[in-house]
């Protein structure tokens, strides 16, 4: 069974959601506390033990590239200055993984960035890590994910509870099987609750096994719209071999939307012994007022 070493990284899409912070920032960029999500994310794939990092951007994205090379002259401002503890920081920006960069020319949803990434992979499986999802856990959840896999030597995708008022959101894995790992029975992009008694909604971070690029460049042919291709594949996938699913140990911040980026922010900010107590008594402060 071969190792998970590298990680794939869709970063390209436009996030009219954000604007108009996100004209000129990429919304990967946006910090938590002092750390952009997308380093967050670097951070996750290594505590899984990836070595390689793909990150497919698109125009406006190249932050990302700056934030992760290195900045001469602002090691030689921190060296001059004696703030040894941030050059220590900026500088492992850029030797944390080798991190290679993938343009996706049209923001075509998940499927088409991880496609492009086809040459890069080659016969290795990889971890896949989605823009918006941040597990707070002692074991991360691409761990957990690589884990998973090491146990199955098969895809493993991760889950989560679906509250029945978001299952118009989400992606919902199927399952008869009551093992610690289960394995797919049934994939369905965004059902009606009626439609399904699985409130097992799909998270965007996977391990997956290179013969997905196989499915995906089928799915193109299937007629589907953009955004249901990956599930499409995921579901030709599952019919020729086993797919699995686990659900983590977490704290899931979802920084999909402002008020859930929002309460991210909160959350770690409460973890953070540098601004933990202001905060809290600022919260203290607006519960007065």
């Amino acid at each position: 069974m071969q190792k998970v070493k590298k990680c794939v990284i869709p970063a390209a899409w436009m996030w009219t959601r954000f604007l108009p912070a996100t004209k000129a920032l990429p919304k990967e960029m946006f910090p938590i506390i002092d750390k952009p999500v997308m380093q967050m994310l670097v951070e996750e794939a290594i505590s899984a033990g990836c070595t390689d990092i793909i990150i497919v951007t698109g125009r406006s994205k190249r932050a990302i590239e700056d934030h992760f090379d290195s900045n001469f002259e602002l090691e030689e401002r921190l060296d001059r200055s004696g703030k040894f503890d941030y050059l220590k920081t900026v500088k492992w920006l850029n030797e944390m993984a080798n991190i290679v960069y993938v343009r996706q020319p049209y923001p075509k949803w998940d499927w088409d960035a991880i496609l492009r990434t086809k040459n890069l992979i080659w016969n290795e499986p990889f971890l896949v890590l989605f823009w918006d999802d941040l597990i707070d856990n002692e074991v991360s959840a691409a761990r957990q994910l690589v884990d998973a896999y090491e146990k199955t030597n098969s895809s493993v995708i991760c889950s989560f509870q679906v509250p029945e008022e978001r299952m118009w959101s989400y992606g919902i894995l199927e399952s008869s099987s009551t093992e610690d790992i289960f394995k797919v029975d049934k994939f369905m992009e965004k059902p009606k609750a009626e439609a399904t008694k699985s409130r097992n909604g799909n998270i965007w971070k996977y391990v997956l096994t290179p013969d997905i690029f196989d499915y995906l460049e089928k799915s193109e042919s299937l007629h589907s719209d953009w955004e249901t291709r990956l599930i499409d594949a995921f579901e030709a996938m599952r019919k020729d071999k086993n797919v699995y699913w686990v659900r983590i140990k977490w704290t899931r911040h979802d920084t999909w939307s402002k008020i859930w980026f929002l309460k991210a922010t909160i959350s770690y900010g409460l973890k953070n012994d540098e601004v933990k107590k202001d905060l809290i008594e600022f919260l203290k402060w607006l519960n007065l007022n």
